[in-house]
Parts: C-alpha cells; structure tokens; sequence
C-alpha cells in the first residue's frame, strides 16, 4: 500500500470516528414521552418527565402537538412562573411537532399560550448542561474562543488526527 492510500484511508477512518462522536453525543427526547405536548392530567407531569433526564446542548427535545391547538415558546424564568407569552425568547413554534435543538447551557423554560394551557401545567422547566461534545448546530456560529481556553478544533479534531496519523504509520 503506497503512502496516499495510506493517508486517504487515515482521512476516511478520522471522518467516520468524527461522525460517530457526533451521533453519539446528542439526544433526542420526545417531551412527555407517550402523552406528548398537551395539557396534563397532573400539573407536575413534565416536571415529573424530566426529573430523570441529563440534557446537554446539541441535545434536541421534540415537541409532539396538534397544530392549532398548542404551541411552544421559550421564555424567562419570570414568563414561566407567570405563565407569560409577552417576552418570548427566539422562535415561537405554531406548527406541531416542533423540534428544538438545545444551543446552550443553562436553565430553559418553555410554555403553551394556548389559553390557560400553562397554567394547567403545559409548561415546561429544564436544566441543560453547558459541556458537550457534540457539534454546534449548523445554523448557529459558535462564540469566538477566549485565550485562556483551548479552541474546540484542539478538543476535538486533533485525538482524531492523531489516531489516524497511526493508522497511517501502521500501514
């Protein structure tokens, strides 16, 4: 095997360990699991539903609903506990079933303005961790690195360019 295979194959097994982190790394999860996006029977449902869950950013949740009758918005911690649409944070999904990638870390608050759905508990409180491995999505441009952290290029491509460095060495 002449020394370009042995690179371009390097290259294809550095691509394919890199799409596998990827896939690996984020989640997918259908809020309320079986009952969906819906006003509850119990006001602590998604609370109770999410109680178990470690969500992390390039995680997506799913919100499964009936176009017309709900939506999804995502608001400050103060609309939430007030069960208010007024300020809302980015995009409001009329269309159901809505799916929203988690972008960053911190607390997420997410509401139904459908009548008094919210306040009937369609509404939705989450902590997301800030580290994950995953990728950014692709419509979001990632902040500039700060000089005292490395960059995501040194965290995550380069294991992968060192192991296919020894794939290369090896054959």
């Amino acid at each position: 095997m002449n020394k370009m295979t042995g690179l371009a194959l390097g290259g294809v097994v550095a691509a394919i360990l890199m799409v596998l982190q990827y896939a690996e790394a984020q989640t997918s999860y259908v809020v309320g699991d079986g009952t969906g996006w819906r006003v509850p029977q119990d006001a602590s449902t998604y609370q109770n539903w999410a109680s178990d869950k470690n969500f992390t950013v390039g995680d997506t949740l799913s919100f499964i609903f009936q176009t017309g009758l709900h939506n999804v918005i995502e608001v400050s911690e103060e609309s939430y506990n007030s069960c208010s649409s007024a300020n809302p944070i980015g995009t409001t999904y009329n269309t159901g079933p809505a799916n929203v990638t988690l972008n960053r870390g911190g607390e997420h608050y997410y509401i139904c303005s459908f009548g008094n759905h919210c306040n009937n508990g369609q509404r939705l409180a989450i902590t997301v961790s800030g580290s994950s491995t995953a990728f950014p999505p692709a419509t979001t441009a990632p902040p500039p690195p700060s000089s005292s952290a490395p960059s995501s290029f040194h965290t995550t491509v380069l294991p992968f360019l060192f192991l296919s460095a020894f794939v290369f060495i090896a054959l």
